[in-house]
């Protein structure tokens, strides 16, 4: 039983990879959530995310200074999941 092979966008693999580096939630439950296989996931971060990831934050913020850069992250991110969401939505009502 052979399946068609899907093919994801450079655009879709890069925002999939990102809600990874986010880190809200497991490699495993954002492939459930896209509809990928983990491993799948896993390559693309392989490819796309350069060995060496320094931290570029600053140590000496604010409390204050450092909860808003966290809560930009986080918008950011709950940005990009709504949008691979509805992406995600179309292509399979086009089905």
């Amino acid at each position: 039983m052979a399946g068609k092979k899907r093919q994801y966008t450079p655009e879709f693999k890069r925002n999939a990879v990102r809600l990874v580096l986010a880190g809200k939630k497991t490699r495993a439950q954002i492939a459930r959530d896209l509809g990928v296989r983990a491993d799948l996931l896993f390559r693309w971060q392989k490819a796309l995310v350069p060995q060496s990831t320094a931290g570029s934050e600053p140590e000496n913020l604010p409390a204050a200074e450092r909860r808003i850069r966290e809560l930009e992250r986080e918008n950011a991110t709950l940005r990009e999941e709504r949008e691979i969401l509805k992406k995600a939505a179309a292509f399979f009502a086009k089905e």
